[in-house]
């Protein structure tokens, strides 16, 4: 039997290695229409920054090591063009067929860069795959540029300012939204827009970009540009073969990652998932996702029954220094989905103050109705990512805040305060509630 995967990056290898754990005689067989496989697109902002030396540095695994190490065949430079599902077959690129009997389909996200004219011209960039950082690294190398134009407010948008920045670049930031990472959060907007400000960043929130001009987007003068205006799915091949859209406009997969074709499955960034806050399918683009997924999907494909419970959307990131995690919803995004959301946010510092703790910011979001936790955003300099993770935990399983309140954190001078950052939070949206 073959298993057949299109996508070679982090959703479809995963699938890969997880089916081949599972079945040691199973042929498998992945088409990826890139020339490199299994890389950190995550790492991408950094070695442009010039932290990561070398694109080679983020390149995890090649075909080679699959086909040694692993027994699994993977082709570069296959573009799948048409599923087939009657006759169990897909159409490469260039008119070669490739029979399967079991087909997860990876084929991740786009750029969506909507009506920008002047899109193409040699000036402009995007960050998305490790060709597109290549190439905006050798530019900035041979041609020196000064000043840039960043188009999007989301992760890829504020890494890369952050990146440009560091170049020694001038940089303009241009976002469609008044808010910035997909978040409708006003306060968290506000600070971030300060910081950039710090930094030398100039920020326009509320200005689609329509045009590309040569030399200048809108009246801002710009010698490159940067566009980061969020993701689409990769599934036209898919609908196109009768695999059912979801209501986010991605793959609709129930939690074995099985689409409503028997045998067909889909995960990674082209499939919807499920949102453990909300309770329906949520598009969460984002790695950790993509790969959890793609196991799931590698293993029932292989013929045992795996489920995916699902994710609260947690991520983090750094801009010039400045930690920002998230989880679940805010406040908006919870009222737009039926609850009653009562949100407390707090300053304090993130660790003892004789060991150089400096202020960290923790908003909690909970339910008026029935007190569960429904979302949290942490901003700091300092143990962002242990504390969004706690939310994460809390948020997975469904806690309380008169719970999250009496959770046992650890204290030491160099890691926190007797009462953490986060505790001081729950405590303060208990009042309110």
């Amino acid at each position: 039997m073959r298993l057949l995967v299109i996508g070679g990056v982090a959703a479809g290898l995963s699938a890969a290695a997880r089916a081949r754990r599972i079945d040691p005689g199973l042929e498998i067989l992945v088409l990826e229409k890139g020339q490199t496989i299994s890389y950190g697109a995550c790492g991408l902002p950094y070695y442009v920054e010039d932290r990561v030396h070398s694109a080679d540095e983020l390149i995890v695994y090649t075909p080679e090591y699959f086909r040694k190490e692993r027994n699994i065949s993977v082709r570069t430079g296959a573009a799948v063009v048409e599923i087939a599902h009657a006759r169990r077959e897909v159409t490469l690129e260039n008119g070669e067929r490739i029979h399967y009997d079991r087909l997860v389909i990876a084929t991740g996200a786009r750029p969506a860069c909507g009506a920008i004219a002047g899109a193409d011209q040699p000036h402009v960039f995007r960050l998305n795959t490790l060709d597109d950082g290549i190439r905006l690294k050798r530019y900035l190398v041979e041609k020196k540029p000064g000043r840039a134009v960043v188009i999007g407010g989301g992760f890829i948008g504020l890494e890369a300012v952050d990146a440009l920045r560091r170049n020694g670049l001038a940089v303009t930031l241009f976002g469609a939204s008044q808010h910035l990472l997909r978040r409708e959060d006003a306060e968290l907007t506000s600070a971030l827009v300060a910081h950039l400000q710090r930094f030398g960043v100039k920020t326009h929130l509320g200005a689609p970009v329509r045009t590309i001009a040569p030399d200048r987007v809108d009246d801002t003068p710009c010698d490159l540009v940067l566009i980061g205006t969020g993701l689409l799915p990769n599934a036209e091949i898919a609908f196109a073969a009768g695999v059912q859209k979801g209501r986010t406009g991605a793959i609709q997969v129930d939690d074995r990652m099985q689409t409503n074709l028997g045998g067909v499955y889909a995960a990674g960034d082209c499939a919807e998932t499920f949102h453990l806050v909300t309770g329906r399918p949520a598009w969460i683009p984002l790695g950790t996702t993509a790969n959890k997924m793609g196991r799931v999907a590698g293993a029932n494909a292989a013929g045992v029954r795996e489920r995916f419970g699902g994710v609260v959307g947690t991520c983090v990131l750094s801009v010039f220094g400045l930690g920002i995690g998230m989880s679940g919803l805010s406040a908006s995004e919870a009222r737009r989905e039926g609850f009653s959301p009562v949100s407390a946010r707090i300053e304090a510092r993130a660790k003892a103050r004789y060991f150089g703790g400096r202020s960290t910011t923790v908003e909690l979001t909970a339910d008026q109705k029935t007190g569960r936790l429904l979302g949290g955003v942490v901003t700091g300099e300092q143990g962002v990512a242990g504390r969004i993770n706690v939310i994460a935990a809390a948020l997975h399983h469904g806690m309380a805040v008169d719970e999250f309140e009496r959770l046992d954190l650890a204290y030491a001078p160099p890691f926190s305060t007797v009462w953490d950052p986060l505790l001081i939070a729950a405590q303060q949206l208990l009042r309110q509630l």
